[in-house]
């Protein structure tokens, strides 16, 4: 297939325009945005992608998660389409990019595409994924993960916020829930353009991550019970210090992370200390553990070293413990000819790349399981992301948003 040519650009005023237009429905208290998924807020921002999507000429479906599918007709009906996307729903205090680069970047193309008079053999379709976030209903990644077949759609409608609001009810009453069975449409191949949402990219002077793989991940849920006791009274070499033994796991996940550079990481997250008294030993820690690779053997070789690693010190202790994994996704390979139509674009255009490991997850990790599939990274200030003060520079998403549409319309076929 013919490569487009490298005088092919993105319109990068109106990309940035749109995404701070977008940015008005649901602020922040500091700049960045609050519209959690199946808002009002939401339901508001998905009405003006709409309207956006429908502009550029193109129809519009819903499935029956929320997700939004807006296609772009190619010459060959049959073709299959080159999908394109992310999500437009926020973290409570979320920036104005994480997500939302993705899904504009995507309605981008299309404009640029009508601009310029060029068709493609492909259709496109610029994708919103639901609930990608997962603060409002866990787990991240829900539509995108029942798209790809890891959650039954009925699981998924029956998660509850915090509220207790079940994910179906409130679907279905900002007006989203589509009738298109999840899951049944197929792909040629799915990108997916994203800030990095780490430092890596701005220290370096890079302008484009592409990505290659995606970071597993287990959570573990560690309870270590010991004995509440005085802390003024009981002598030292009789205390079992619950608190203590929590302090050296954590030292523990720091140096088996350490290990294995440069990509693994952990870490300690959540935490809960009982009874959280300032004059009492500690007799019960419940907390989290968070460990990433992208390398499957090692991310299972650092779990067994870690628990290996608690069972010695909680016994040198004479403290009990337990551990329960409560979260886990293997690590993702991105698609070898889709990586390299990224890592093409980008050396076409002129930009600064490097080969990039996703630390988060996002809805490609789980379309990768059923379609070709690729990411690009554009840098973002700090590498700070879930936060209102998440920041890119117009030149980065116009750098991002160029790869994308190279690498979306040379998959998608231009005709001559």
């Amino acid at each position: 297939m013919a490569a487009p040519g490298e005088n092919l650009r993105i319109n990068a005023d109106r990309l940035w325009d749109a995404i701070h237009e977008m940015a008005e429905i649901g602020p922040g208290v500091a700049g960045g945005n609050n519209r959690q998924t199946l808002t009002d807020e939401d339901g508001e921002g998905r009405h003006l992608f709409k309207r956006w999507c429908e502009e550029a000429g193109m129809s519009v479906a819903v499935d029956e998660m929320g997700t939004m599918f807006a296609r772009r007709e190619g010459t060959d009906p049959d073709a299959l389409p080159v999908y394109v996307g992310s999500h437009l729903d926020t973290q409570p205090t979320g920036g104005r990019y994480d997500g939302v680069l993705g899904v504009l970047g995507g309605l981008e193309i299309v404009r640029s595409l009508n601009d310029l008079g060029i068709k493609t053999k492909h259709p496109i379709i610029v994708t919103n994924w639901t609930n990608e976030e997962g603060t409002r209903y866990a787990p991240a990644m829900l539509a995108s993960g029942v798209f790809a077949g890891v959650h039954e759609l009925d699981w998924a409608y029956d998660r509850k916020d915090a509220a207790g609001k079940r994910f179906g009810d409130e679907l279905e009453r900002i007006g989203w829930k589509g009738e298109e069975p999840v899951g049944q449409r197929k792909m040629k191949a799915f990108f997916e353009l994203h800030i990095e949402q780490g430092p890596i990219l701005e220290d370096e002077g890079i302008d484009i991550g592409v990505v290659t793989h995606g970071q597993g991940l287990k959570w573990l849920q560690v309870t270590i019970t010991g004995k509440e006791s005085h802390t003024g009274s009981t002598p030292m070499p009789k205390r079992r210090n619950a608190g203590l033994g929590m302090a050296r796991v954590t030292e523990l996940v720091h140096e088996v992370a350490m290990d294995y550079q440069p990509n693994a990481v952990g870490a300690i997250g959540h935490v809960e200390v009982y009874p959280n008294s300032r004059n009492i030993i500690p007799g019960r820690t419940v907390f989290t553990i968070d460990i990433r690779s992208p390398n499957k053997e090692t991310l299972d070789t650092m779990d067994a070293r870690i628990r290996e690693g608690i069972a010695a010190i909680c016994e040198a202790m004479d403290i009990s413990h337990e551990v329960e994994q409560v979260g886990h996704f293997d690590p993702v390979t991105f698609d070898e000819d889709c990586v390299k139509a990224v890592r093409n674009a980008a050396e076409r255009l002129g930009y600064t790349h490097r080969n990039i490991v996703s630390g988060a997850g996002h809805d490609a990790c789980w379309i990768n399981r059923v379609a070709p599939t690729a990411m690009v990274m554009c840098p973002c200030v700090d590498g700070l992301s879930h936060n209102e003060a998440e920041e890119i520079s117009k030149e980065w998403a116009q750098a991002g948003a160029d790869v994308l549409f190279h690498a979306v319309v040379e998959t998608a076929e231009i005709v001559e």
